[in-house]
């Protein structure tokens, strides 16, 4: 029998980010075995989303039900213990029981078997994620990764049917990142059992998501593969959260079908784009967004290029935050014009930063390709 998650539950929710600081879980929802995103800001309900599944947080209505067995049914007064839901968790926190070692936290959860499986069966996760080495040390002598791993080969040595992740890597390096995340991909080629993952990293969600469910005050607001959802999302919120750093408002002036382009004026400036073609009118009134990655500047005017928006600015702040820069620049500002000005963030590097000699109330000319322009409704 396939393994399946089914959801369908409502919840009261605390929301830290919330301003009535509360929320309403309503999510409705199937995951097959593979991982299924759970994407959404702080406050959105993901972190209940979780508890309720684990058993940790009763919903106040609704079911949940693996292939084989209805965990929670409100109806049926039906409410599993969380011992016997055969579901692996890894919290936010991990927490690892300081006092124990790497080998006796991954073998918490299998006190219900003889001594012998339990040594087997932890045996055998320790060394499939590489950490039977550690074996004797406790959790304040690894390192993140490693406490990392600890976490998730105790949620696996279960053989759950159900794996909960909890923003499991935030705290990790990229590349420590990536071999964990490879290695639960391994695991899972095997054990097909449906994972649900949550994240705020538009990265992990690429590069683990066969299926995302966006979030927003305890409600589901987008579903679908990952480049659906996200590389061309149709709402503003699920565009804030996938990394659309400018968004704005326009105005459709001209739709020219034989280019399969539109003309729109960007706000009240004096601003234009050529966007791709949607169904709207002159007239009508849209969102766009554009990643702050896929604006390119030039400091002088770019000729016989592909690109169609060539948009003139002056560099109004040039602020270095990790290893990129973001440049703010004005546009759309003219002598004796009333048009407001369009301020835009763009992304770059250290070197391109030095190469261009940006410094604030420098002349740069943004360049955007029609595709960057993601068209949403207003």
């Amino acid at each position: 029998m396939p393994r399946v998650l089914d959801v369908s539950i409502q919840k009261k929710f605390s929301s830290q980010s919330s301003q009535s600081k509360t929320g309403e879980l309503n999510a409705a929802f199937q995951a097959p075995a593979g991982f299924t995103i759970i994407f959404g800001a702080s406050g959105a309900g993901k972190t209940t989303l979780l508890n309720c599944i684990a058993g940790l947080v009763r919903p106040e209505s609704g079911r949940i039900a693996t292939a084989d067995r209805v965990l929670v049914d409100t109806d049926r007064h039906i409410d599993a213990p969380v011992a016997d839901r055969r579901i692996g968790y890894v919290f936010q926190d991990l927490a690892l029981f300081p006092h124990m070692t790497t080998e006796q936290n991954i073998a918490y959860g299998l006190a219900k078997l003889d001594r012998r499986e339990q040594e087997s069966r932890a045996q055998a996760i320790l060394e499939s994620l590489k950490i039977a080495q550690l074996r004797h040390r406790k959790p304040n002598q690894l390192s993140g990764g490693e406490r990392q791993r600890v976490a998730l080969a105790r949620a696996l040595v279960t053989d759950p049917c159900v794996l909960l992740l909890d923003e499991p890597l935030a705290a990790l390096d990229y590349a420590t990142k990536a071999n964990i995340l490879d290695d639960l991909r391994r695991w899972n080629a095997t054990h097909r059992v449906p994972i649900l993952y949550v994240t705020h990293s538009r990265d992990e969600v690429f590069a683990l998501g066969e299926r995302v469910l966006v979030l927003e005050r305890g409600q589901i607001i987008a579903r679908g593969a990952p480049h659906e959802v996200l590389a061309a999302p149709h709402m503003e919120t699920v565009a804030q959260l996938a990394g659309f750093e400018n968004i704005f408002d326009a105005t459709v002036e001209a739709v020219h079908e034989d280019r399969g382009t539109m003309t729109c004026r960007v706000g009240n400036s004096g601003v234009r784009l050529e966007t791709p073609l949607v169904r709207a009118d002159v007239g009508a009134k849209l969102r766009i967004g554009i990643r702050s990655g896929d604006i390119l500047l030039a400091t002088a005017e770019p000729r016989e290029i592909s690109a169609r928006n060539l948009i003139p600015g002056v560099v109004i702040s040039a602020e270095r935050r990790d290893m990129i820069v973001v440049a703010r620049v004005k546009c759309g500002v003219s002598s004796g014009s009333e048009a407001a000005g369009l301020e835009v963030d763009v992304h770059l590097t250290l070197s391109a930063r030095d190469a261009l000699r940006l410094v604030e109330g420098r002349a740069v000319w943004l360049v955007v390709k029609t595709h960057s322009c993601h068209l949403m409704a207003g």
